[in-house]
């Protein structure tokens, strides 16, 4: 940061030389400060003590290993308390300290004049958790309040100005200038978090003793401020001021162009009384609240622009360095219009006289590129002639006429495509918590239809030349904003029926591997209770739209129902019915460690690794029989269909053409592969349903 002197800037990783921590008469930790001059030291009011006759500045970034500590006292004519307006608009709140014993000058700063909308910043204060001096880092979003405060968002939530840190100074990142100092930080009952800076002009219109120490050139051209005769009544032309007021406090307008001719005295002073008024240095306590000057609506708020250029007799590169040198963009050596463009940088922007330039049409380029950007313009003309049509047509117009298409465009999507995709889920499943879209979509398709008569009106006027009809047209902001609200809408809709519609079809699953499993367990049995929840289940899975609340609650009891059979039947598992060596006796044929064996009623008898044993279910490689698959049994089971091996036949009276295992019961987990109850079309997936732990899987709508 550059010293008092003139120096190069510090390292930003160093302590500054400028930070000072001071400390009340108790000698707890006040504040920040920063030293502005050997002798002042720049903080808050509320910092100082006034009680105190002494306070104590102490310079953390002094060089050597210790801190100095000189005593400081209040110099009372440059003390601004705070104060709140009318509107609870806080204001001030700026001193200065003198010390005892003045400081190196090269451990001296100045503060520097930068528009500041969207910079990154960095603050070095003394919270109480680290009162040795830390660095905060923010962005500077904007103005707030009529003293032209600004704005500040942390970089992250622990980076909220805090205790300790009120009068610090603030950085910009990328030059190392300062260019304000902390207020205080805050967090609104949201939980949002804020910190507020008083920018230099500020500081400077409240305290103008600090002018020799401040650089960087003024925001206002000295040809654009308001002069003694200004103040005359009748030189207030009202309804132009309000116009002017409002722009400056952001009516929603990018651009707005006007017209004050040479001679007219009151439009020139109006204009005049604006952009003084609405600088936060230029703008003095004596210059507001006047009963006959400032009749309702007519005052903008301090830092309602960034930066008034007075065009006549200029250069389009002169008043682009006019306005690189107001934003802080380095790299002298390119062309300012370079720079411009390549930093996208914003501000609000007045320039006074565009068609009395050197070369206009290029001022009009220039000003095109910071239009585009998303700075705001207010551009004025002294004629209403070709540079008037250029200016309006180029900045005003065309871009509008773009910016409709791009809205139209945009709506047709919504009404379109994105409504088709709501309307497709919302005839697959019923909306559960989900409001209602439909006036949504009809302020759509309204806004839609105003914007398309709009431009076939624009297209049919003035010959098809696309001249803006008289009055005002579709405002577009509005609609823009609508457009944001409906589309997220329905983006948020389309995307929580696609979730009821995925538990849709996870209850399907679920619902068609627990019907296997049942049948399986009752061996040609029937149970007609279990019967009617499954077909209850079912019907409500299939109904369209389907309800997933009742669809889940029905497939819960028949899921519930058949965990209980089965409990009470015994499990279907691990060495149900196969002895390792998958043969025993018995007179029932079931010898061997449950295994079957051959007896009465019994057959060939199967080995585990073949038959029902296998490592979880009814079956392993093969399905039921042996590898030649074949069984003989009285009752014909030898290979029932799905029970039999690799050619998947066996024989019977009761059999039947039995199925490869690939196709029946046989898989690792479960109860089946490909065909039956198998993991492709499964039923279920990896929560116990699925291809590597259950029955299956797929998609089973």
């Amino acid at each position: 940061m550059a010293a008092g002197g003139g120096g190069p800037a510090v390292s930003p990783m160093a302590t500054p030389s400028w930070a000072v921590r001071i400390r009340g008469a108790d000698g707890e930790i006040a504040g920040a400060g920063i030293l502005l001059t050997p002798q002042w030291v720049l903080t808050c009011a509320h910092v100082v003590d006034r009680t105190a006759d002494v306070m104590t500045a102490e310079f953390v970034g002094a060089v050597g290993h210790g801190v100095p500590a000189v005593p400081a006292r209040l110099e009372r004519d440059a003390y601004v308390p705070e104060t709140l307006d009318a509107d609870g608009d806080p204001s001030g709140d700026v001193a200065l300290l003198r010390l005892e014993r003045p400081r190196p000058a090269e451990e001296t700063v100045r503060l520097h004049r930068l528009s500041a909308p969207n910079r990154e910043v960095r603050m070095y204060g003394f919270p109480y958790e680290h009162n040795g001096g830390i660095w905060f880092r923010a962005t500077a979003v904007g103005v707030c309040g009529r003293d032209g405060q600004v704005q500040l968002i942390p970089a992250s939530p622990g980076e909220l100005a805090s205790p300790g840190c009120s009068g610090a100074g603030v950085a910009d990142s990328d030059t190392g200038e300062v260019i304000g100092m902390v207020l205080s930080g805050q967090e609104d009952r949201h939980g949002n978090r804020f910190s507020f800076m008083s920018p230099v002009e500020t500081i400077v219109r409240h305290l103008p003793r600090l002018d020799p120490v401040t650089t960087g050139p003024s925001a206002v051209d000295p040809q654009l401020r308001s002069t003694a005769d200004d103040i005359l009544p009748e030189l207030l032309d009202r309804p132009f001021a309000q116009r002017l007021a409002a722009w400056l406090r952001d009516d929603g307008s990018q651009v707005k162009i006007s017209v004050v001719r040479h001679g007219d005295a009151a439009r020139e002073a109006t204009l005049r009384r604006a952009i003084t008024l609405a600088d936060r240095e230029l703008r003095t306590p004596v210059s507001v609240d006047r009963a006959s000057l400032d009749p309702p609506g007519t005052v903008p708020s301090a830092g309602g622009h960034d930066l008034a250029v007075y065009a006549e007799g200029r250069t389009s590169a002169g008043i682009a360095e006019r306005i690189a040198e107001r934003l802080g963009l380095p790299h002298p050596e390119e062309a300012p219009l370079e720079r411009i463009r390549a930093a996208r940088a914003i501000l609000n922007l007045v320039v006074v006289g565009v068609d009395e330039a050197v070369d206009p049409l290029g001022v009009l380029d220039l000003l095109d590129v910071l239009r585009a950007d998303g700075s705001r313009l207010l551009l004025v003309l002294r004629t209403a002639g070709d540079c008037h049509r250029r200016a309006r047509e180029q900045l005003l117009t065309g871009p509008e006429r773009g910016r409709r298409a791009r809205l139209v465009e945009r709506l047709k999507e919504i009404t379109g495509p994105l409504a088709e995709d709501l309307r497709e889920r919302l005839a697959a499943v019923a909306p559960q918590g989900l409001r209602p879209l439909d006036s949504d979509l009809v302020a759509a398709h309204a806004a839609l239809a105003d914007l398309l008569r709009a431009a076939d009106a624009a297209d049919h006027d003035g010959e098809g030349q696309g001249e803006a009809l008289p009055g005002p047209g579709p405002d577009l902001a509005r609609y823009e904003r609508l457009a944001d609200r409906v589309e997220g809408r329905l983006t948020a809709g389309v995307a929580a029926l696609d979730r009821l519609r995925d538990r849709r079809d996870e209850l399907a699953g679920r619902l068609r591997s627990y019907q296997v499993m049942h049948q399986h367990s009752l061996r040609g049995e029937e149970d007609p209770a279990v019967d009617g929840l499954y077909l209850r289940a079912h019907t409500l899975l299939r109904a369209r739209p389907c309800d997933v609340r009742a669809a889940e609650a029905a497939v819960d009891a028949y899921t519930r129902r058949v965990d209980g059979h089965a409990g009470a039947t015994g499990p279907v598992a691990r060495d149900v019915h196969g002895a390792r060596d998958g043969h025993g006796r018995g007179d029932d044929g079931r010898g061997a460690r449950p295994g079957h064996g051959t007896g009465d009623g019994g057959g060939d008898g199967h080995r585990s690794e073949d038959g029902y044993g296998a490592r979880d279910g009814y079956g392993a490689r093969d399905g039921y029989g042996a590898q030649d698959g074949h069984g003989p049994g009285d009752d014909g089971r030898g290979a029932r269909p799905g029970h039999g091996t690799g050619d998947g036949h066996g024989t019977g009276d009761g059999g039947g053409d039995g199925q490869r295992a690939g196709d029946g019961y046989g898989a690792r987990d479960g109860y089946g592969a490909r065909g039956g109850c198998g993991a492709g079309d499964g039923c279920g997936a990896r929560d116990g349903y699925g291809p590597r732990d259950g029955y299956g899987g797929g998609d089973a709508s």
